[in-house]
């Protein structure tokens, strides 16, 4: 009998969640012929994912050395949107579902810290249309998360870091509850990057850092004798978290543009093909056993 290489035909086809993309409320082009053909390969293809996501989860669980804290750049919403025909806003809505799915994942591995980055200052500048509809998803999904039972119960406290002042007021509020409602859980640690930038947040740190000291009657002559790298990490959005060990892109794009440039000096990058709203079980645990098999030295 020939083995069947699970790897290879995982690896060459795609997960095509048609029935989740047609609920959402933006109007779609694909043609009936295309959805029956993609949906045959779906159902053919399932039980192929489901031994191999077995067999992938089985191996890295073996393994002791799992990451405490993962970061993860949801990249390609929009890609994967135009792919199938849709509006962006659909491809948004997917990819706010799949965080939720990934969130699940880290549960189950028992991650202690993840980082989800999902607005960046520079997606301000798309169209207002674009960032209207994202400041009512970041609401909607809050609240959701509000709602959410197993979180609940599972200890998971969020976090916001980033800066979100100038969204509306509603988004703010959602946010801001989210935070309040989980901030004394001790489980899963998830810090949602909102308004972030890596070069903002180092001047933001150096902003604090200096009105820390200058309220402390240091002078800057002190200041530039005694200042180290800690007093800086002090100030930046994620005080008092672990630095990330492991990061995740998907969409192909292989730079980090500025996803926590300060505390990846030392993280392990990953680079994964898939669009996020196609990022299957299986990638995520592929990434995972790179990351197992690698020599980490810190620099040395």
């Amino acid at each position: 009998m020939v083995p069947i290489n699970l790897e290879y035909l995982t690896a060459t086809t795609r997960e095509t969640p048609y029935d989740k993309l047609t609920s959402v409320k933006v109007k779609t082009h694909h043609t009936s012929r295309s959805k029956l053909v993609l949906d045959f390969i779906d159902y053919l293809s399932r039980p192929i994912y489901w031994l191999y996501e077995r067999q992938l989860l089985r191996t890295v669980k073996k393994q002791i050395v799992l990451p405490s804290h993962i970061g993860i750049i949801m990249d390609g919403n929009r890609r994967f949107a135009r792919n199938f025909g849709l509006d962006a806003r659909a491809g948004h809505n997917y990819g706010a579902d799949k965080a939720r799915e990934v969130l699940n994942w880290c549960l189950e591995l028992g991650i202690r810290h993840v980082t989800l980055w999902g607005f960046s200052t520079d997606n301000r500048n798309r169209t207002q249309k674009e960032v209207d509809h994202l400041h009512l998803l970041f609401a909607e999904q809050a609240r959701l998360m509000l709602e959410d039972q197993e979180l609940h119960q599972k200890g998971v406290r969020i976090r916001i870091i980033g800066n979100i002042n100038n969204f509306p007021e509603a988004s703010k509020v959602a946010l801001r509850e989210m935070e309040r409602a989980t901030q004394n859980y001790r489980g899963l640690n998830l810090n949602v990057a909102l308004g972030y930038g890596g070069r903002e947040e180092i001047v933001s740190a150096m902003k604090k850092l200096l009105e820390q000291k200058n309220e402390e009657g240091i002078s800057l002559e002190q200041l530039t004798q005694s200042l180290d790298a800690h007093d800086i990490g002090h100030h930046l959005y994620t005080a008092g978290i672990p630095d990330p060990d492991f990061v995740i892109r998907t969409s192909g794009e292989i730079r980090l543009s500025g996803f926590l440039l300060w505390q990846t000096a030392y993280s392990e990058f990953y680079f994964c093909d898939a669009f996020w709203p196609n990022f299957r079980k299986i990638d995520f645990l592929r990434a995972l056993r790179h990351f197992q098999a690698r020599e980490r030295r810190f620099g040395q």
